[in-house]
């Protein structure tokens, strides 16, 4: 079968190979791919790939061969599934643990954005606590990730406030319920009972002080490849007792396939509008990559393997 396999240059980090068929385990489905989401995490992995390893963990499709150990959805149905792995496929094995069935009204496309980047959003909304009424920052907010969460957190009552880099890039958050856009972090106006940092370098320490007392800071990336700094004398100009909370969308007591039938049926109601910045043939995913990573999409990118 075809697949995308690393080059491991930079221009071109992928190239379509002919890979060996994918053999299930039996506690895995056998998905013929329709469409998959890239993200900026693959985009860092592809530049020092390991080896043996093909990228992909966000894909929608039609199970083919249904799990030999009768777990999951039977053969022809549609889903939506988040493997660990070599998912840019036409086809991928993938633990029905990982995975849920896609009603008629979600199509492949929308539903190939919502893995990595709604998982993420969910788990982040979940370790933040109760949203009502509660003040919010996050920065780094004009991907994925910063769209679900900003839809999630403002219809559950936050005031949210987020820092993109240009006005355009915010016009969408405003739209889904941000209550500020801001360009950098001296704008945003604490101070905030929770504070999502995805940014890295001198952001958390910017972002810290602008937490209230006993208020929580939680860590989720570091998006400008820079080490974050930090000193605890901060912890005294206002968030006197404040917490730091690492966070890892991986480390969750309940199921990717719980967890995307929530966001699917949140997207079936209306309630959940995944943003797709670009769409495009699977033989363009190098291209999509380096606009990807240059910051070039608004949202999400999903490539197509056929229309569904």
């Amino acid at each position: 079968m075809k697949a995308l396999i690393p080059t491991g240059e930079a221009t071109r980090a992928v190239a379509l190979a002919d890979v060996p068929e994918p053999s299930p385990a039996p506690h895995e489905a056998l998905i013929e791919v329709a469409a998959y989401s890239i993200n900026r995490g693959e985009t860092f992995l592809l530049e020092r790939p390991a080896k043996d390893w093909r990228p992909g963990k966000d894909v929608a499709g039609t199970v083919l061969r249904a799990a030999a150990d009768g777990s999951g959805p039977p053969s022809g149905t549609r889903v939506v599934a988040h493997p660990p792995a070599a998912g840019w496929a036409e086809r991928v094995a993938v633990a029905t643990s990982r995975l849920t069935a896609l009603p008629g009204t979600v199509s492949t496309t929308v539903a190939a954005a919502l893995p990595l980047a709604g998982l993420t959003a969910l788990r982040l909304l979940r370790a933040s606590g109760p949203p009502a009424s509660r003040r919010m920052l996050m920065t780094g907010a004009s991907g994925g990730v910063g769209h679900y969460f900003t839809e999630l957190a403002a219809t559950g009552g936050a005031e949210l406030t987020v820092v993109v880099a240009t006005p355009e890039r915010g016009e969408r958050l405003r739209e889904l319920g941000a209550a500020k856009v801001v360009q950098s972090l001296t704008e945003a106006i604490g101070p905030f009972d929770v504070v999502l940092e995805s940014t890295g370098g001198p952001a958390l320490q910017q972002a810290l002080v602008k937490l209230r007392r006993r208020g929580t800071l939680i860590w989720f990336g570091q998006a400008s490849r820079a080490a974050p700094t930090l000193d605890f004398f901060k912890f005294w100009e206002g968030p006197i007792s404040g917490s730091i909370m690492h966070f890892d969308y991986t480390d969750s007591d309940v199921t990717d396939g719980r967890d995307l039938a929530t966001l699917v049926h949140m997207v079936e109601a209306g309630r959940l509008h995944p943003e797709i910045g670009l769409i495009a043939d699977w033989s363009e995913t190098a291209v999509a990559l380096n606009t990807l990573r240059s910051r070039g999409v608004r949202g999400n990118a999903v490539l197509t393997l056929k229309p569904m």
